[in-house]
This record gives C-alpha cells, structure tokens and sequence, in this order.
C-alpha cells in the first residue's frame, strides 16, 4: 500500500477525504489481522490433510497414517492421509508450497526435499522461502539389500560381481537417499552399478525381489519384513551402530568402509504463512501423540527411530542435508537434472 503525505495547505474537504481514505486501508488492514487471529482460534474446524509426497506402503507414509490417527484425536477433527508421490517427492511439497496457508495442508517433510533443492533444476520449490518446518518426528537407518537368488551374502561378494559383470540398483528417485547414498558408497568402494530410478521405496524393493536389479538401499523399516520373511538377504547397515531390529547385520564401517554413514529422517512442515498460533497447537498436539507409548512402539516396530527435533532443529537438519548434497554431487561428478 502506498500513501500520500498530508497537504497541510489543501483545503478542509481535501484534507477530510484523505483521512477517509487513510482510514480506510488501516480499517481493512485491522479486519484482516482480526480474520487470521479468529481463524486460528477456531482452527481446526474441518478436516485437515497430510500431504505424503511418496506412495503408500513407504516408510513415510506409514509413519503418518501412525501417527494422523492419534492426531485427528487431538485436535478434534480427521487429518487425512494423502499421497502424491513423484519426482523424488517434489510433486508433492510443490502442492503444499501452493496450497492456502491456513492449517488445513499439512506436508510429510524430509531429507529428499533438501537433496532436491540441487539435485533438480526446477524443483518447483524453495524448502526454505515456501515452508515452516514445524518439527521432525522420525529417522530410519538405510539398509543394503539383494535378492536370495543372487547368491551375494555380503558386501565383499557385492563387490566381486561388480568387477566381474555389469550390475545395477533401484532407487526411490533422483536425490533420494536411496540413490545419492548408492552412488557416495559406489565412490568409496570404487565400483560401478547402473543407477534405476523408481517412484517410491516400495517399488524399488519390488525391483529386488523382482530381480529386475541386482541391489538397493531403501529405507530400514520398509525393507525389515521382507528379511523376516527371507525375501530379502541384508548386508550391510548404513548407519553409525546396528540396528537392534537386526543385530547380527554389520554397519558399513565395521566391513570396511569409512565415513560412509547414511539416514533418512522427516517430520512436519506447513506453507510458510501459516499463523504462529496454528503452528504451535499442532507442535503441541503432536509432542502429545508422540509421547504416546502405544504411537512410539509402532513407529519402531520395523527399526525406524522416533526423533523429536524443535522447528529450530528441523530446520537445520534442511540445511545440513543440502551441503552434505552439494558435497557428494562434487564427489561423484553428479549434475542437477
């Protein structure tokens, strides 16, 4: 809004229409902060949707269909889980980006968005200009996984075909953990794979245990029942410590490789305007459902981890993920598609 300064030689009538017309726009302006503050009272008065940039079945998604369920019991009214998986998950968060600053979107949130940020050209987002990360609820180790027909039972043996065959890995898209942790452990082994590119962790398992690829490394708790079940061979975890869920499955430092320590994590972010207010009963509710015994035990029946990060955290966990993605892009001579 731009103003006129007040003439002090105009007449009488000239100086009581600009102060009508002064009036009016602090009016207006006064209404609209009166209309946010009423609707974030009220919020939420209608069902709220969670937007899950990935494909049902991965370990995003069913970590808020967990946790949306408790939710909904706290705030009085259905979060409904949506998924719009694609692009690495950037179909997804460009819609929350574009959506009504008002409560009722919410966004699944995670590493990839970050990765993606210099992995695409034209994301069709910026994670830090379009969203309020409110806070991270969950990370889940990365597990290194082949077929039982494959014949390979460890990560030496992953090696050895490598140098006498072409072989080949599913991802879960471009920028995803995934794909840029494959192609930092390929660098630090010096070996090559095919990169194969899929729309979600559910589909790049299938490529295993359809053996239309040789390896992958999906999230932990979406590829943990399939090695239950036998359908899997694991061989090698890439976090920092074991996974209790799979205690006799070593790190990659312990068979060898060193700095190569890979997670993926995520949590809730909203469209940047939504109101403080709004964004701290959610932070609240959700610090409600997450101390929840029964919410937590099933989070981390499959080796995920619940791990509470503050809106200040989360965010720089963002920006952490965004170097360390410039780094390895440099490292291994990956250009921005």
């Amino acid at each position: 809004m731009s103003t006129q300064p007040l003439n002090l030689s105009a007449s009488n009538s000239e100086r009581r229409q600009w102060l009508r017309i002064a009036g009016a726009h602090l009016g207006a302006a006064g209404l609209g902060a009166v209309g946010l503050a009423a609707q974030a009272q009220s919020w939420p008065s209608r069902p709220i949707k969670w937007v899950v940039p990935y494909m049902a079945g991965t370990g995003p998604d069913n970590a808020a269909r967990i946790v949306s369920e408790a939710l909904g019991q706290q705030l009085g009214q259905p979060v409904v889980i949506e998924n719009r998986p694609g692009a690495g998950g950037n179909i997804g968060a460009r819609q929350v980006a574009r959506a009504a600053a008002d409560g009722y979107t919410l966004l699944y949130s995670g590493s990839p968005m970050a990765a993606a940020m210099r992995m695409y050209k034209n994301p069709g987002f910026e994670v830090f200009k379009d969203f309020r990360h409110v806070m991270g609820m969950s990370r889940s180790d990365i597990l290194l996984v082949v077929h039982p027909g494959s014949g390979l039972r460890s990560l030496a043996d992953l090696i050895a075909a490598s140098r006498s065959r072409d072989i080949d890995y599913a991802s879960g898209g471009v920028g995803t953990p995934s794909h840029l942790g494959v192609e930092l452990l390929l660098s630090a082994l010096q070996i090559k794979a095919t990169h194969v590119p899929y729309k979600g962790a559910s589909d790049l398992v299938n490529a295993v245990l359809g053996q239309q690829v040789v390896f992958a490394a999906p999230i932990f708790s979406v590829a943990y029942p399939h090695v239950q079940a036998g359908r899997l061979i694991p061989l090698a975890v890439a976090g920092e410590q074991r996974n209790d869920k799979l205690p006799q499955v070593p790190t990659l430092e312990e068979t060898g490789v060193k700095n190569v320590h890979l997670s993926s994590w995520g949590g809730l972010s909203v469209p940047r305007d939504t109101p403080q207010a709004i964004t701290t009963r959610l932070r609240n509710a959700m610090d409600a459902v997450l101390s929840q015994p029964k919410v937590r035990q099933l989070l981390e029946m499959d080796g995920g981890k619940v791990q509470i990060l503050d809106s200040a955290a989360y965010t720089q966990a963002f920006e952490h993920e965004l170097k360390f993605t410039e780094t390895m892009m440099k490292r291994i001579g990956l250009q921005a598609v």
